[in-house]
């Protein structure tokens, strides 16, 4: 290694120098990696001491010079250290060998922020991780990597401190699996040597960390020391070296190669090498034994908070399944509960053990044990530190003043809490908490303080902590290992310890805040600063707050410390439970519970009151089992019995079951004694009885259950039932029953009931005997009941029909049921009632119908409806008709009433009845409005009085209006007609008009609307389309109707003639259609009148399997299965007397393509095939349809496609085999797919030439096979019906390879798209795609190369099919649109 930097301390003595660890210590320089531990030992240093020992002979001059500068920033400050090194060695001929000037920054870091808040959760960029000052070799590599912290995420950027860019071909780049950012420089030259900045940069600061790059010499070009020792002649420095012992000697061999030991030994000066190895092979031996051989040792780490530390080891483990554990601080390590906390990992003989996410908690020693060997480690974590500027300083405040306490962090951070006796304080009444702008300064401020006040104060910040007291006496206790919640099982053994900071304390114990004293239960200890509280055999009444009192002398505090202790319950589950219980009185009885827990104790209840022993009750308990044992069961016993342990219950019912029994006394009395009640009144009956469980009660009358309703109640209770009828009415009379039924029995009770009440209306009608003018008879039948009491009387009454008033005409004795009374008037009609009376009072009335005292005389009937004759402004006269029928009197005159229109209140108009049937009524008011009716009187009486008149205005009379104008149709549809006309010049202004209608075909006009027309235009709706209508209008007003004006002519209701046309602008001009599928097309025109719609299949009528809807607007073409007969151009022609309209549809129906025929090869040209076939007849319907043609040789049974867009029907295949066997096939395609396949049956066989020869080597000459190109097959004239496809091909050949040009008469086609054309092993071909009338001419093709060129021509003519195409007419394109059904 390099020794230029090499500094030898003043201090450093010749006894040192004897020491190869003490050397090693010295002359090591930093960052050379040569400080050893002494677990390395000497055998480390033994590699360096060739070069220590060459040293010797040499002159070594280091001159040092350090320069500490500091700069300071307005936000920022940067410390630079800078060390420069001059190291000079020279031979002994005083030759300068090596100088070398070394000028090394050291590790610094600079800060320069830029905020002056930062917000919460947000931070400055952290280096986690800082790069590393480094001397690297020259040609080596140098790495400096660091990982950084920040909120928002920081930007890293690498630059050299001496402002020289960093040399190109350097890596920068950021390790996404380690997180590290990194800056490689390969193959290291001097003039990389310098300090080299890392900058952090976010909103928040920008972090430099400053590390130096020191570039040594390669050992290839270092000095030979040996050599140069040699060339000495007196020695600058002699040693005496220290020859090893045996015992030192064999620690160093045992480190290195075989080979190197007869060398190592030649360097200490050990010369038993022999004995020496015989004796080293025999340690090693032993060495092998051991079972852990450390190749590389644990070491000692640091890291930072949050960040990440692993510790390895490489060790051979001569048993792989040795047991190894990791511990802290003595504590195994267990993964699977440090939540992610630790991590162990074993790749190969390395062992690692990582900790994630540092806190301080995780500073201590780790130790790994292999066996029974532990290697021990220790792990100190750091962080940025949080320092007080100013803790809080003791205070002593005059009682009622006011206290402050004051202190200052070195840093802002946003968790702090002031605290009182561990009690956070927050601002209040009491207390104000004051925090400086810049958020570094902390005030507290205790108002008011009082004694309660005084004690020990805390402000904590992060981890750190600040107490102070107020009124300090002496420092407080304090608990470092606080009381821990305890749970434990009943009658376990529950601890409480804590620790407390100070021996010197007195102890006291609370439970629940009540002091405990030393007991059987409780056992209190305190030993130094521990104490314990100790309970056994705790009960769940042991459970509580528990809390801990310490106090010390020459102060009145006391500190406390608390925990809870939880007993939980021992649970028990039952194996057998309880059972209900059927028990009859007096009988003994118990319960039984098993439990599956001898020790667990329960309680009895019933009906949730805990039962004791009594002389009646007995608790017996037998281990698991428990017994409830009842001696005597009574109605006392009766309840709900409940067995409760700790985690088990069980419950049952014990129910006492005696048979319902009636007392016979009470059975004889409701037989002997019948029950009477009135009607209306209420009955009760009351039956008691015993028995237990209560029986099921069931009353009846006659045989039939009563149910409770809103006149029954029926109470039930366990010794008595009650039923209570109220409003009792006679049909509650009968055989009452009560049923009593249970488990147990049953028992029944009858009684009579009797109700009794007025009697019933006398039964049937009454039957007139006689009915004259003079007397009327009658006669009835008795009630069915008579309510339980006879009939004493009936009672006659009559009254007037029309009157509401009954009158007494006679009473008659209960057995007598005729009556006959002279109290009548001829003529007048009477209605009887009859009423049977017993002591209860008096039945409902029995009605007779209507009866005539003689013959009948009725009122008259209505007088007609009166007319106004006349009017007048003061006067109206009226006239009537007397009433179709009189009522069998005549009548006697007539009273005329008059009121005003929209009054209720009728007005008679005279005093007298009036003979006449004329009435002029005077009097009047102007301009008043009034109606009038007529009532007719006869000796019957006043009739019915007549419906009211029209209302009439009280005013002279009005002229009725003239004759409408000018009345004309304006517009039409085909279901209404609209007209206007002139109101007339003559007569008074018209009120409205009467427009009337009457069809062409009628004779009788028809008003247009039910109330007159108050404008001057009308349309009249609902006619019938294409009708003829006359009109006729008169004005009208009151005065009367004027004279009708008659439209001159008859009116059509259709609407204005116009041409027909389409809807549906973009109707398609051509459709595909799969065979088998529908063919629809539908067409939406308009046109007045509707026109008529013929559909044509290319020019002719369509016929057959079609099925043409037609409507006023729209028709539609429809074929369900369409075939490829079907293919066609369709015309939809519209008529109508205005003109026509036509639309051409060209339809084609695809489907598969149905094979060639014919198939014919021919060989023209050596080692090629001609074939020839048959279209197939779909190319003549469809003319889309191309071939495809492939081959197979005969000795595979692959196909292989030649070419697959042939139009013709001719196609040369080349580059066949002489010698081979060949078959071909030909597949029509079309747009739907691929039609069978036709081959070729025999295989076709491409002749060898077996001409016999005798091979004669002549001299080559090269033959000139460039020639003109010549046609093989010329171009043949085409015929083709329009809309098929033409193809023409022909073969030509020609060396240079000719350049084809196709022409169309003189117009140059090659570059349009519209034809397809191809040129494949000299056959050309080309096609011209639904051909049209416009693509018939002469087509020319040129051949031409360097050599000459050819031409050939041919003729395609186009035929229509021999139809009309609408198409080629209007100029338009039937490939323009394009639908595919």
């Amino acid at each position: 290694q390099r020794w230029g930097a090499l500094r030898t301390p003043d201090s450093f003595s010749s006894e040192q120098w004897q020491s190869p660890t003490a050397l090693t210590t010295a002359l090591a320089p930093p960052g050379t990696g040569l400080h050893s531990s002494r677990s390395e030992g000497i055998p480390a240093l033994i590699s360096n001491m060739a070069s220590v020992k060459s040293m010797t002979s040499t002159t070594t001059t280091t001159t040092t010079r350090t320069i500490i500068s500091e700069q300071s920033a307005e936000s920022g400050i940067t410390k630079v250290k800078k060390v420069t090194q001059v190291t000079k060695v020279s031979s002994e001929e005083g030759v300068e060998q090596v100088r070398r000037k070394s000028s090394v920054t050291q590790q610094t870091l600079n800060v320069v922020t830029h905020s002056f808040e930062i917000p919460p959760g947000e931070s400055i960029p952290e280096f986690d991780e800082k790069p590393n000052s480094t001397g690297v070799p020259e040609g080596k590599d140098a790495i400096f990597k660091a990982k950084v912290s920040g909120n928002p995420k920081p930007t890293i950027t690498w630059k050299r401190a001496s402002g020289k860019p960093i040399r190109e071909g350097a890596k920068i780049f950021f390790d996404s699996i380690t997180k590290e950012n990194v800056l490689k420089l390969d193959n290291i030259i001097p003039e990389d040597e310098d300090a080299y900045k890392c900058i952090a940069s976010n909103v928040h600061a920008d972090c430099t960390y400053v590390i130096s790059l020191t570039v040594t010499e390669n050992p290839d070009k270092q000095l030979n020391f040996r050599t140069m020792l040699k060339k000495r002649s007196t020695p600058a420095l002699k040693e005496e070296r220290k020859i090893p012992t045996e015992k030192e000697m064999w620690e160093i061999l045992m480190k290195v190669d075989k080979k190197d030991y007869e060398k190592i030994c030649m360097q200490h000066g050990f010369t038993d090498f022999r004995g020496l190895l015989k004796r080293l092979k025999e340690m090693k031996k032993k060495v092998e034994t051991e079972s852990v051989i450390v190749l590389k040792p644990l070491e000692d780490m640091e890291g930072k908070v949050d960040s990440t530390v692993t510790f390895e080891t490489v060790m051979e483990l001569k048993d792989p399944n040795i047991k190894m554990q990791w511990f802290k601080d003595g504590d195994p390590i267990r993964t699977q509960f440090s939540l992610g906390k630790f991590e162990i990992k074993q790749v190969g003989t390395k062992f690692m053990l990582s900790v994630k996410n540092l806190t301080q908690k995780d500073s201590g020693q780790y130790t790994l044990q292999v066996g029974d060997k532990k290697f021990t480690v220790k792990l100190n974590v750091k962080d940025e530190p949080l320092r007080f500027g100013v803790k809080l300083k003791p205070l002593k405040v005059v009682e009622r003043q006011t206290g402050t306490f004051e202190c200052s962090l070195s840093k802002n951070v946003p968790n702090v809490c002031w605290r009182f006796r561990g009690v956070e304080v927050k601002r209040d009444d009491k207390h104000d908490i004051i925090v400086s702008a810049d958020g570094l300064t902390h005030t507290l401020k205790i108002k008011d303080v009082r004694p309660c006040d005084v004690g020990e104060y805390s402000f904590s910040a992060g981890d750190q902590i600040s107490t102070s007291v107020l009124q300090i006496d002496r420092l407080p206790i304090q608990f470092p290992n606080a009381l821990k919640n305890v749970c434990v099982k009943e009658k376990g053994k529950a601890r409480l310890e804590c620790e407390v900071s100070s021996k010197n304390v007195r102890i006291k114990w609370l439970k629940n805040g009540k002091v405990i004293t030393r007991s059987p239960k409780y056992n209190m200890m305190q030993e130094g600063r521990r104490v314990e509280l100790i309970i056994d055999d705790a009960e769940l009444d042991d459970g509580g707050e528990y809390t801990v009192v310490a106090t010390q002398d020459s102060d009145g505090r006391e500190y406390t410390c608390s925990s809870t202790l939880n007993v939980v319950d021992r649970f028990a589950t039952v194996k057998s439970g309880m059972t209900d219980i059927h028990a009859q009185s007096g009988q003994p009885t118990e319960f039984c519970v098993v439990l599956n827990d001898e020790k667990v104790d329960g309680v009895w209840l019933k009906d949730g009151k805990e039962i004791t022993d009594t002389s009646n009750i007995q608790i017996v308990k037998q281990g698991a089992v428990h017994k409830l044992i009842i001696n005597n069961v009574d109605d006392g016993s009766e309840g709900k019995y409940t067995f409760k342990a700790k985690g088990a219950e069980s419950e049952a019912t014990l129910s006492i079951a005696d048979p319902p029994i009636i007392d016979a006394d009470i059975l004889a009395a409701l037989a002997r004694d019948p029950i009477t009640v009135k009607a209306g009144h209420t009955a009760t009956i009351k039956i008691p009885f015993k028995g237990k469980p209560i029986p099921k009660i069931t009353w009846s009358k006659d045989g039939i259950e009563v149910f409770e309703d809103n006149r029954t109640q029926i109470e039930k209770s366990a010794t008595q039932t009650v039923l209570v009828l109220n409003n009792c009415v006679r049909e509650d009379s009968g055989i009452v029953t009560l049923k009593l039924k249970s488990d147990c029995g049953s028992a029944s009770a009858n009684l009579q009931l009797n109700v009794i009440d007025r009697p019933k209306p006398p039964h049937g009608t009454v039957e007139f005997l006689e009915h004259t003018g003079k007397c009327i008879s009658m006669k009835w039948k008795a009630p069915r009941d008579n309510g339980g009491k006879p009939v004493t009387s009936y009672i006659i009454e009559r009254k007037l029909i029309g009157k509401k008033s009954w009158i007494k005409v006679g009473e008659v004795d209960g057995n007598t049921t005729n009556c006959s009374t002279n109290k009548v008037d001829e003529g007048k009609a009477y209605q009887y009632r009859i009423r049977a009376v017993n002591s209860e009072g008096m039945s409902d009335p029995l009605d007779s119908d209507e009866v005539f005292a003689g013959e009948p005389i009725e009122s008259p009937d209505m007088p007609s409806q009166p007319q106004v004759t006349d009017v007048t402004k003061d006067a109206i006269t009226i006239t009537w008709t007397p009433p179709v029928k009189d009522g069998g009197a005549p009548v006697l005159g007539y009273m005329v009433e008059r009121r005003k229109k929209g009054s209720n209140h009728w007005i008679p108009a005279t005093k007298e009845p009036i003979q006449d049937t004329k009435f002029t009524a005077d009097g009047l008011l102007e301009d008043m409005e009034y109606e009038f009716r007529v009532t007719a009187i006869n000796r019957a009486g006043i009739g019915q009085p007549s419906t009211a008149s029209n209302s009439v205005v009280a005013k002279d009379p009005i002229r009725a209006p003239g004759k409408v104008k000018d009345i004309k149709v304006t517009d039409s549809t085909n279901s209404s007609i609209s007209l206007t006309w002139v109101k007339p010049e003559s007569g008074d202004e018209p009120h409205g008009y009467i427009l009337e209608i009457r069809p062409a075909d009628a004779k009788e006009w028809t008003k247009c609307s039910k109330i007159p027309i108050t404008s001057t235009n009308y349309t009249v709706g609902g006619l019938q389309e294409r009708g003829k209508y006359f009109f006729r209008i008169r004005a009208v007003n009151e005065g009367g109707v004027g004279e009708p004006t008659e439209l001159n002519k008859g009116a059509y209701a259709l609407p204005p003639p116009a041409s027909p046309r389409f809807l549906d602008t973009r109707m398609p001009s051509s459709m595909v259609v799969r065979a088998g599928a529908a063919l629809c097309i539908n067409a939406g025109f308009s046109g007045s009148p509707s026109p008529n719609v013929i559909w044509l299949r290319d020019g002719a009528p369509t016929k057959g399997r079609e099925t043409i809807t037609k409507g006023p607007n729209m028709s539609q073409f429809l074929i369900s299965s369409a075939q490829r007969s079907d293919s066609g151009i369709y015309k939809i022609l519209l008529k109508n007397d205005y003109g026509e309209k036509s639309h051409d549809i060209r339809i084609r129906v695809a489907d598969f393509p149905r094979p060639p025929t014919n198939l014919h090869l021919t060989e023209e040209v050596p080692n090629t095939v001609t074939l020839t076939w048959d279209h197939t007849p779909d190319n003549i319907e469809d003319g889309r349809v191309q071939y495809v043609i492939m081959k197979r040789d005969a000795s595979t049974a692959t196909w292989y496609t030649v070419t697959d867009r042939v139009f013709g029907n001719k196609f040369t295949v080349t580059g066949l085999l002489p010698g081979r066997k060949y078959f071909f096939r030909v597949i029509a395609r079309n747009d739907i797919g691929d039609s069978d396949p036709l081959d070729l049956k025999e295989p076709w066989f491409v002749a060898r030439d077996k001409e016999h020869f005798n091979l004669q080597f002549k001299e080559y000459q090269q033959k000139d096979w460039a020639h003109a190109p010549v046609f093989i097959t010329p171009l043949k004239d085409h015929t083709v019906h329009r809309g098929n496809d033409c193809t023409m091909s022909c073969a030509l050949t020609g060396n240079p390879r000719p350049h084809i040009k196709w022409y169309k008469g003189k117009l140059h086609i090659s570059e349009n798209l519209k034809y397809w054309y191809t040129s494949s092993n000299g056959v050309c071909t080309l096609t011209i795609p639904t051909a049209e009338m416009g693509d018939a001419d002469e087509y020319t093709i040129l051949a031409e190369n360097s050599l000459g060129k050819v031409k050939g021509s041919c003729k395609v003519i186009v035929n229509e099919k021999g139809v009309t195409l609408m198409q080629h007419s209007l100029g338009e394109k039937p490939r323009k649109s394009k639908h595919i059904m």
